[in-house]
Formats: structure tokens, C-alpha cells, sequence
């Protein structure tokens, strides 16, 4: 008994078995948590190393360089970039996909122990971060504060961050911009000098006298009492009365010579939100939580922790990413509607049956569902990914279906039994249909095993797609057959607004049968006619791409609403000056978009040791950067492209500013979804050389209309005091060239030896001279730091104090010096265009020795991605031949099948040039996607004209026949297919830009391969099939020649075989 059989004999057994699939489809679809995209480990690691009032120079030297020494030898590496800005390191490794980044991070570990002892001593023991989606924050929350700003931290921290991080799934709850507090002894250099104590003597006694000791236990009676002696200070003012040194005999009080302010730290980080002082808090979500979930609980905490913040303080939202996923959640699940809605309207008007639609509308949620018991049991979730795959599905899973009723339905109307013609009828089709969905694993299995960035996105589409084609295949040979036999009927009552309706529709129908079989029986008796014309259209595709020329990008420009935006101003600027600009743009930006722009929010200042967020982008007293949120795309009227650009604008009427990036989405640019920006790497040691030539660059790029801003990663020298001590004269003051650079910096940045505790909490005291005493080069050289003969000796008596200029940073890649310029495109071009700009500039250029440029960013990783999903196209071809050879057991036929594939091919192209779309990553997909699509359908049609072969029938009338049966079933496959696409292609809902390019692919290429191989496929099966006819007829002929010869010559054979055996007898 064969599975339909079975299927149609035991529909009870049939229906509860796909029930089954359907109830652990609907609870693994409740219990999938809700995210933007796949949980993805990437191939990047990074390093971050403090080493505090270390300029980028000695970061480079010191800190840097060792570690790239040391992780330049971590197998599978491809990449490793590095910043040393002020203060921190950023180090960066990239590695090749496909290896385990758990794996590969224990290696750097390892790498990162053996190399730390080569660090300087008050370098921070690095901090290893392993980039996934989960490091993306999920909420952004604004914090605005007037009389509490002092204490904001604190707050913050007890009354929001702490109870935040309770709730489950939440990653890391972290504070930004809220200086934290800091105890400050400034010391006095006169009274220092004065009395004789050093600032040595002042730290020491303050760390001498901070401390707690437990001094043992003693027996009092029947009691153990353990002895402590309390030396921590309660107050802060208490170290007035630390014992700092003597004078005459007289002890020296720390009030003697200093004095303590308890305030927040000197140079710290200060957020804005729109216009009004206070914070940023952001909040990160674990491995595989649900994004959605946490955010709703987050926003429903938010009352209850307003309750318990003081007046002044207000909590807001910068970014809600949780609001995207929905929107984009939403606009795929809308478009998953109206695709199962033109499916099933499809299907009726051909079949004109509403039990038929039916039963295919059916088959539509169980296999959907299906994929949802894979998604749990993988510890997937509900993302753009699997929605979107679901989406592309729609079209796919009813073909099976369609092509098995269509056959049972033709079977019944011939008046067949509906048990019998359910069986029939699916055993004729049952080859194809497993045919058919083995090309479509063919297709989809191979996005599994891709290695790279595409390979990270689209695995679990690839899992998903095939899982979802194998469970349709089973529903459309088991479940369908077995509605057929109890729905289907051959007479059935149609009512009068029925008939009324579908009259029109079925003589449309055949008047479209009849109209194609006029059109068949030309083609195939002049195919070759057809053939060349098929030829020459692909020619003519070919030659107007060539002429027009085909536009090309990495990823689509995706409107999520939100700009990010770093400005510079020139190196040195107060950050009082940097804050009265970014406040006057606030202000310019709220008049404008009112209502659309939901929160702005601004950071200036160095980024301090603690704020981790923060130290991954520039920071200084000179940069601004903006964190935009807009209302979602389709609540405005103006784009997010068109908003960045009036941005560019304003910040361009600016003379203070020397530097500015607008970047769409918050990315970098170019990245994906962001806007596409041409980068050029420039290589080089000498910085003067690879900053002039990166200068050049940018300058004539600027010129051209194509592009929207040029940023160079660079920024200009920033001023700095160099101290040259002569070593002769320190050899005097029996001192060493560190220890008196220690001196120094202890006197400016601070000497932190100690903490003050309260409330569970610990604070830094810091000892340095007084903020007036270290405003100009007089004070530098007046500074007295101790000698190693008991005395003290100021610095301009052992060096000299000189102006210098230094990089704010040093860019590193692969251990090489590097500039980066960075091309943001305008609207309405495409990387391609940036890129073959820059390099007709840069060839042109003299280049110095040691210079060299290339292209880098966006356009190396589109190269990858396209010599990826080249090699998978190959792949999949030559899969899809094996599993259409096999079918056939033939050669020839796969052949024809094939052919159309390039037709396809040019329906794509022709459609991105027609709808002013690019090629990228996502059309190109589409376009492996269509291989399965449109060699299902010459399946079908060859498949049937085989059948009709083997019953003996003629060549033509063959070809004719089954054209002309299975034109129905190709139309509703493609139609479904294509109407299917029609709502991604033509949404304009949050998230539908990444998406339309490979659903106006597909709709182009399945438009454009279904009308030609509609005549292509039986006009080639015939000139293949004559081929055959005149060899077997040729064979025939000799085969008879030989025949007529043996009968000629048989009788003399006869008497020369008895005359060979008489002689031999």
C-alpha cells in the first residue's frame, strides 16, 4: 500500500497525525521568544585596555602594540584593526567564519594571560567583549535631572539599574553620562613646598589611616568577642585631621595643606536629553531572552520606578528597538495575511471549486507551523528572518497541492470515483511533485552550509525552507488526497450568483487554453524560430544592462528611524563651548520635525574607565554624539534619507565644526541597513603622508553631486606639554627617568590609593594639586616633585617644558598605521557607483613611498557575499540537474529545464532596472531562490509529455498536450508564487525595504521565465525529441539493412557451413 493509498483508506489515522503536527506547531509557536533578527555569534572579539592620562602615542606603544604582537598568532584570524585614542585601547580581531567563536575567544584569553605582564603597571587588566546580537541594547532610556544631578549616579543605580537587572532575561543594566562621585584632596603647591611633604606623604597617610583591622578574638566570660579597630573614615571631612608629615617638631594636618571636595569626578561624561541635563541608561538582554517581553516589562516597571526617584528626576525612552521588532513583526504577519488571501483567490478563480480552495488554504497553516516546532526545538525565535521566510513560503508550499487536486479534480470531472481518482490522480503526479521538492532542498539546503555573512543570516531560512517544503510535500501526497476523496464530488448544486460570477471567469479560462494552444502549435512546428528569439532576447537583456548599467550595494537602506550623529569640533575646544553648540542644534531640530522626533538625546566629555558603552565610540571634551529617534517610517511624511540629508545641511552652516557623520539607522555607515558609504583604507607609518593623501581624497570627492558627506577617521593634532627631562641632571637627583614622569602624573591626573565607603559603596579619593595650580606651562615648570636625596627639586631645574601636537588616535590594521575615508552616497545612488568614484581618483593620485590604498568596509564585504553566493548558485545548479537527472534518467531532458534558468535570469534584471533597484545581497538571493521555483514548473510540463510519450503518443501531439493540460497548474504555481511576493514587494510597512529587493527578484524572473518557458520548454523537448526520433529511426534502418542481409545471404551461408563440415569429416 503506497502512502496516498494509506492516506485516502485512513482518513481518521491521517487527520489526527497532522492535528499532532498542528498542536506542537501552536506551543512551540506560544513559547518562541520575539526578536529583530536570529541570535547571531559574529566573527569579531574585542579588547578594551584602560590606561588612564596615557596619550594615543603611548597607548600605541605600550599598550597596543604588545597585544597585537601577541593575538597576531590566534589561528583563523583575518583581521585585526586597532585604536589608541586617549586613555583606552581598542583592539579588535576579526576571524574567518565558520569556526566556533567560543573556541577562538579562550584562545585570545590565553593570549591576553601570557602578554599582560608586558603592560605597563597601571594598565588595566584588559576586558574581552564577544560581539552577538545580544550586545545590541534593546531599550535606550533618557534620564533628566536638575538638583539631583550630583548624586544621579547613585540613584540611578540603587533606585533603577538594580532593580532593572532583576527582571528575567536582562543582560546588563548599565548608566551613561551621570558622573560618578569622587573625593578630590587638592592639594596646595606653596603650603606643599612650605612644609616640606610631598604628595607621596599625603597619599600614603590617607591610605595608611583609611583602614578597618581585625586584631583577634578574646574570651569575656562565656562569650568570643572579636576585636576590631574602626579606621575608615565616615566622613570625608575626617582626613582634615590625618597626621600628613612634621614641621619643627609640629605635626603637619592634611588642613594645613590641602583641602577635600566631595563632588562628582573632574572630567567626566555629561548626557543631555532633548536640551535638559541628566543620563542615559541602557539596558542589554541575555542570551536567547525575549527582546519584546523584556521591553514591555521594562516600560511597565517604569511608573513604579518614577515613585521612588526624587522630584526632579524623570525617566523617558530614546530607543525602544522592541517598537521596531513589533512594527516589523507586524508588517511581515500583514503581508503573510494578503499573501494567503491572493493564494486562495487564485486557486478558486482556476479551479473554480470553494471546496478545492478549501483544502488548499488548509494545507497553508500546517506546513507554516511545522517550522515553528524546529524554531523551539533549535532555541530560535520569532524574527525578520523566520517571518520573512514564512512569507516566501506562502507561494511555495500550495504548489504541491495544487498540482495534486488540480490532477485529482481533472479525474473526477472524468468521472472517476472520488477514492479512486484521489489515488490516481496523486500516483500520476506523486514522481514530479517529489521531484519538484527535491529541487526546491536543492536550493534552499546549500544556505545552510554558506560560509560568511550571508551565511550567518540566511542558515535559518535554509533550515526553515527546507523543513516547510518536505512537510507540504507529505500534506499534498497524504492530507490532500484525503480531503479530496471525502470533499470532492463530480455533480455539485452552484447557485445562481455562483454561476452568476464564475461563468465569466471559466469562459476567460478557456478562452486563455484555447489561445495558447493556437500559440503551442506554431512553436513547436517553428522552433527553431523560437529558439533564436529567446536567444536574442536574452542578447538584448545582456546589451541594455551593458547600456544602462546595472547599479550594485551590500544591503538595502533600511528606515528604522533612528540617526546617529558625531560631531567634532576643533581639538582643544572647552567642553562648555561643544555643549553650547550641540544645545543650539537640539533646539533647531525640535522647531523642525516637532511631533516626528521622539527623543533626542546628546552626550559630550571624555568617557570615563567605567563606562564601558561609551568607550566604544570617540569621546572627548570636543565631540558631540546624537542619538536620534524618529516616529516610525510610515507616521511621517519624510523620509529618514531626506532627514539625515537637511541634518548634513544644518551641521554644514556651522564654521566652528571641523568634522561631522551623519550616519542613518546609528550605524557607522555603509553597515547593514544603514546608508551605503564607499570606504578607502590608506597605509602608511608616516601620518603626515597617509593624512595628505587622505585629505586629497576626500577633498575631490566632495565635489562630486554623488556624495553626501566625506568623513576622514582621523581627527586633527591635538595640543599637548611635553616635559624632556636631561638625564644627567636626574642622574643628580639620584632620580629615574619613570619615577619622575610617576611624579608628574600623580600631581595632575591624581594618585588613587584609597576608597571611601558608604552605603556598600566605594569611591575613589584622589590626591592632586589644586586645579589653578596646573593651568599653564609656568605651573608644569614650577611643580616640585621629591629627589632621592631627601629634598625636592622642580622640573624646570632637571628638563624643559615645550608645546607639542599629538593624534587623538592612532588607527591600526593588520599592525600597520592607517586613514580612513569614509563616502556616505546620496540618495538615489549605490555603492557600486562610490566605489569606481574613488578609485578613479585615487589612481590618479602620486602616491609618496610606503602609501598605498584600497577599497575596504561595505564593498569587501559585498565582494565576499557575491563570490558566496556565486559559488552557491553553482552548487545548487549542479544539485538540481543530479535530482532532475535522476527523475528522468535522462541527461537530455534536465538540460531543457535548465536553459530556463537564464531566462529568469533576465526577468530579474530587467525588473531591478525597470523599479530603480539595486543589486544586492538580498535580489541576489531572490534570485538563487527562482532557480527551484522555475524548474518546477519545466518539471511539471516535461514530466507529463514523458507520460504522454510512453503511451505512444507522437512527438507534437505530445508536446501539445501536455502544454496545453498543465498550463493551469504552471499559471496557478507561478501566480501563487508571484501574488505572494506581491505584498513584500509593494509594502511600505517598518523593516520592508531589506525585503523588496528579492521579492520584486523573484516577481521579475518568475514573470519573465513562466511566459517564455511556457513556449520554450515544448518547443526545445521537440527539437531534442526529433533528434531522438531521427536516431532511432536511423538505427531502425540499419537495423533492417542488417536483417534483409542475413536473409539474402542465409542460404549461402547454410552450404558453405556444410561444405567446411564435410571437409572436415
Amino acid at each position: 500500500m503506497t502512502l496516498y493509498e494509506g492516506a485516502v483508506k485512513r482518513p481518521i489515522m491521517t487527520s489526527l497525525c497532522f492535528a499532532a503536527i498542528i498542536v506542537f506547531g501552536v506551543f512551540s509557536f506560544a513559547k518562541l521568544p520575539i526578536d529583530l533578527m536570529p541570535d547571531i555569534d559574529t566573527n569579531s572579539i574585542m579588547i578594551l585596555t584602560y590606561y588612564n592620562g596615557a596619550s594615543a602615542e603611548d597607548i600605541e606603544n605600550n599598550v597596543t602594540r604588545p597585544l597585537e604582537n601577541s593575538l597576531n598568532s590566534v589561528e583563523h584570524l583575518k583581521h585585526i584593526t586597532s585604536q589608541s585614542r586617549e586613555n583606552v585601547s581598542v583592539v579588535t580581531l576579526e576571524f574567518e567564519y565558520g569556526y566556533d567563536i567560543d573556541v577562538l575567544t579562550n584562545s585570545v584569553r590565553d593570549k591576553l594571560d601570557m602578554v599582560s605582564s608586558a603592560l605597563p603597571d597601571d594598565a588595566q587588566t584588559p576586558i574581552l567583549f564577544k560581539f552577538s546580537t545580544d550586545m545590541i541594547p534593546i531599550l535606550l532610556l533618557s534620564v533628566q535631572a536638575e538638583e539631583s544631578q550630583k548624586a544621579l549616579y547613585k540613584i540611578l543605580d540603587e533606585n533603577v539599574a538594580n532593580p532593572l537587572a532583576r527582571i528575567d532575561g536582562v543582560g546588563t543594566v548599565s548608566i551613561s553620562g551621570a558622573p560618578e562621585r569622587e573625593i578630590n584632596i587638592y592639594m596646595d603647591p606653596q603650603k606643599m613646598e612650605a612644609y616640606g611633604i610631598s604628595p607621596y606623604q599625603v597619599s600614603a597617610a590617607i591610605n595608611a589611616e583609611n583602614h578597618n583591622v581585625t586584631n583577634g578574638t578574646v574570651d569575656v566570660g562565656s562569650q568570643t568577642f572579636t576585636v576590631r579597630v574602626e579606621g575608615e573614615f565616615k566622613d570625608p571631612k575626617q582626613m582634615y585631621d590625618v597626621v600628613v608629615g612634621s614641621k619643627g617638631g609640629a605635626n603637619v594636618y592634611l588642613r594645613d595643606v590641602a583641602r577635600i571636595v566631595d563632588d562628582v569626578e573632574e572630567r567626566a561624561q555629561r548626557t543631555f536629553n532633548n536640551g535638559q541635563q541628566g543620563a542615559m541608561i541602557v539596558v542589554q538582554k541575555q542570551s536567547g531572552a525575549n527582546s519584546v517581553a523584556i521591553a514591555d516589562e521594562v516600560l511597565s516597571m517604569m511608573p513604579q520606578l518614577q515613585k521612588n526617584l526624587p522630584s526632579d528626576v524623570k525617566l523617558g525612552i530614546i530607543v525602544n528597538t522592541s517598537d521596531n521588532i513589533k512594527n516589523t513583526v507586524g508588517s511581515l504577519q500583514e503581508t503573510i495575511a494578503y499573501a494567503m488571501l491572493f493564494v486562495a483567490l487564485v486557486v478558486f478563480i482556476f479551479l473554480g471549486r470553494w471546496r478545492a480552495t478549501l483544502i488548499i488554504v488548509i494545507t497553508i497553516p500546517m506546513s507554516l507551523i511545522a517550522s515553528m516546532i524546529y524554531l523551539y526545538a533549535t532555541g530560535g525565535s520569532l524574527n525578520m528572518i523566520s517571518l520573512s521566510c514564512l512569507s516566501i513560503a506562502i507561494g511555495n508550499v500550495v504548489d504541491d497541492a495544487i498540482v495534486v487536486l488540480e490532477n485529482i479534480t481533472t479525474q473526477i470531472e472524468r468521472g472517476a470515483d472520488s477514492k479512486q481518482a484521489a489515488q490516481h490522480g496523486t500516483q500520476e503526479v506523486a514522481i514530479s511533485v517529489i521531484a519538484s521538492t527535491l529541487t526546491m532542498i536543492a536550493v534552499f539546503f546549500p544556505l545552510t552550509m554558506v560560509t560568511g555573512m550571508t551565511g550567518v543570516l540566511f542558515k535559518q531560512l535554509g533550515w526553515m525552507m527546507c523543513i516547510i517544503m518536505t512537510i507540504s510535500t507529505i500534506s499534498a501526497l497524504t492530507f490532500t488526497p484525503m480531503l479530496c476523496s471525502l470533499m470532492l464530488k463530480l455533480k455539485k448544486k452552484q447557485s445562481k450568483w455562483f454561476k452568476r460570477f464564475y461563468t465569466p471567469v471559466g469562459k476567460a479560462l478557456d478562452g486563455l487554453d484555447h489561445w495558447y494552444e493556437r500559440r503551442i502549435h506554431w512553436a513547436v512546428r517553428h522552433r527553431w524560430t523560437v529558439m533564436s528569439a529567446c536567444l536574442v532576447f536574452v542578447g538584448v537583456t545582456i546589451v541594455t544592462v551593458g547600456a544602462v548599467g546595472m547599479k550594485s550595494e551590500f544591503f538595502p537602506t533600511n528606515d528604522s528611524g533612528r540617526v546617529g550623529i558625531s560631531i567634532q569640533m576643533p581639538v582643544g575646544t572647552r567642553v562648555e563651548k561643544t555643549e553650547a553648540v550641540a544645545k543650539e542644534l537640539v533646539e533647531k531640530w525640535q522647531k523642525r520635525y516637532g511631533k516626528d522626533m521622539e527623543s533626542c538625546n546628546f552626550t559630550v566629555g571624555q568617557a570615563g574607565d567605567r563606562n564601558t558603552f561609551a568607550s566604544l565610540s570617540e569621546s572627548g571634551s570636543h565631540i558631540i554624539s546624537f542619538n536620534i529617534q524618529m516616529v516610525k517610517s510610515n507616521q511621517r511624511t519624510k523620509g529618514l534619507a531626506q532627514i539625515c540629508d537637511e541634518m548634513r545641511a544644518d551641521l554644514k552652516q556651522i564654521p566652528e565644526l571641523d568634522k561631522y557623520r551623519v550616519n542613518l539607522g546609528g550605524n557607522q555607515g555603509g553597515g547593514m541597513g544603514g546608508q551605503s558609504a564607499a570606504s578607502f583604507e590608506i597605509y602608511g607609518y608616516d601620518m603626515d603622508a597617509t593624512y595628505a593623501v587622505a585629505e586629497e581624497l576626500a577633498e575631490k570627492l566632495r565635489d562630486n553631486k554623488m556624495i553626501a558627506q566625506v568623513n576622514i577617521s582621523r581627527s586633527d593634532y591635538q595640543p599637548e606639554i611635553v616635559v624632556k627631562f636631561d638625564r644627567e641632571k636626574l642622574a643628580s637627583q639620584n632620580l629615574g627617568m619613570t619615577t619622575a614622569a610617576g611624579y608628574i602624573r600623580n600631581l595632575i591626573y591624581g594618585s588613587q590609593q584609597s576608597y571611601f565607603r558608604e552605603d556598600g559603596e566605594e569611591y575613589d579619593i584622589r590626591v592632586r594639586y589644586e586645579p589653578t595650580a596646573r593651568v599653564s606651562f609656568q605651573d608644569i615648570e614650577n611643580m616640585s616633585i621629591p629627589n632621592g636625596l631627601g629634598g625636592y627639586v622642580k622640573i624646570m631645574d632637571i628638563g624643559m617644558v615645550e608645546e607639542s601636537a599629538i593624534p587623538p588616535s592612532i588607527e591600526r590594521k593588520d599592525r600597520q598605521r592607517y586613514v580612513n575615508v569614509n563616502a556616505v552616497l546620496a540618495a538615489g545612488h549605490a555603492l557600486s557607483e562610490g566605489v569606481e568614484l574613488g578609485r578613479s581618483i585615487y589612481e590618479k593620485m602620486s602616491l609618496s613611498n610606503g602609501v598605498t590604498v584600497q577599497v575596504a568596509g561595505s564593498y569587501e564585504d559585498q565582494q565576499n557575499s557575491n563570490r558566496d553566493l556565486g559559488q552557491l548558485g553553482i552548487i545548487i545548479i549542479i544539485l538540481v540537474f543530479i535530482v532532475m537527472a535522476a527523475q528522468f534518467e535522462s541527461l537530455t531532458y534536465p538540460f531543457i529545464i535548465m536553459i530556463s534558468v537564464p531566462f529568469a535570469f533576465c526577468g530579474i534584471i530587467l525588473a531591478l532596472v525597470l523599479t530603480g533597484t539595486t543589486m544586492n545581497v538580498m535580489s541576489m538571493l531572490g534570485g538563487i531562490m527562482l532557480i527551484g521555483i522555475v524548474v518546477k514548473n519545466g518539471i511539471v510540463l516535461i514530466d507529463y509529455t514523458q507520460l504522454l510519450r510512453e503511451r505512444g503518443y507522437g512527438l507534437i501531439y505530445a508536446a501539445q498536450t501536455a502544454a496545453r493540460s498543465r498550463l493551469r497548474p504552471i499559471l496557478m504555481t507561478s501566480l501563487t508564487t508571484i501574488l505572494g511576493m506581491t505584498p513584500m514587494a509593494l509594502s511600505h510597512g517598518v523593516g520592508a525595504e531589506m525585503w523588496r529587493p528579492m521579492a520584486i527578484s523573484i516577481i521579475g524572473g518568475l514573470v519573465v521565465s513562466t511566459m517564455l518557458t511556457l513556449i520554450y520548454v515544448p518547443s526545445m523537448f521537440c527539437i531534442f525529441g526529433s533528434v531522438g526520433v531521427k536516431r532511432k529511426r536511423r538505427k531502425l534502418r540499419q537495423d533492417r539493412a542488417l536483417d534483409s542481409y542475413w536473409q539474402e545471404h542465409a542460404a549461402e551461408e547454410k552450404l558453405i557451413a556444410k561444405a567446411v563440415k564435410r571437409h572436415n569429416s
